[in-house]
């Protein structure tokens, strides 16, 4: 039997659904720099102390890197997946348009957009998804990642457990515009991507 399409009525009852909250009306700091907040009470050792562990350390930071935060990767998490769903940030953005990540409806996953931060520190980084099927939006998700400084390693961020919609009528293509920003509005990278609810992994 063939899947029935789900009306616009449907698809305006599934955003309503999903609707968020707006976000309360928050104003960010001044920027600092790394140098500026390490020089900031710097006879005063336990505080010393408390932003060498905060902070980590300074000698990480990359004054040459021609941008600060780097996005890596963006991992679907699901231990029921038969192989790893992993999307390649540092490619071709077009290309990944024209990709899909197929979830079996009803699955459990999460989001890990892993990344790197290079010279200064980033303030409130937000990770935002916008998405939509058959031109209807139906969820947007902000996910507020947190605050960060240089290092050498990649930093991961994991989005709570969600669970794949299911039913006949959640069946089909979503496709997600993504986007990881912070408090100073800087668009550190955006992206779209397409996720396939099947009723199977391969049906």
């Amino acid at each position: 039997m063939a899947e029935q399409e789900p009306t616009p009525e449907q698809l305006a009852a599934m955003a309503a659904e999903n609707e968020e909250a707006e976000s309360v009306n928050y104003r960010p700091p001044a920027q600092k720099s790394l140098q500026e907040i390490q020089e900031l009470d710097k006879d005063d050792e336990s505080l010393r102390k408390y932003k060498e562990a905060l902070l980590g350390n300074a000698s990480a930071a990359d004054p040459n890197a021609k941008v600060n935060v780097v996005v890596t990767r963006l991992t679907l998490v699901c231990e029921a997946a038969p192989a790893p769903l992993t999307l390649d940030l540092q490619g071709d953005l077009d290309g990944i348009k024209k990709q899909s990540f197929v979830l079996k409806e009803g699955v459990e996953y999460r989001i890990k957009i892993s990344f790197k931060v290079n010279k200064e520190i980033v303030s409130g980084l937000k990770y935002v998804q916008t998405t939509t099927r058959k031109g209807v939006k139906v969820d947007k998700s902000d996910y507020m990642v947190g605050s960060y400084g240089p290092r050498e390693a990649e930093y991961e961020f994991l989005t709570p457990l969600e669970e794949a919609p299911k039913g006949m009528i959640a069946r089909g293509t979503y496709n997600i515009k993504s986007r990881f920003t912070d408090d100073d509005k800087h668009d550190h990278l955006s992206w779209e991507w397409n996720l396939v609810i099947k009723k199977d992994w391969k049906d």
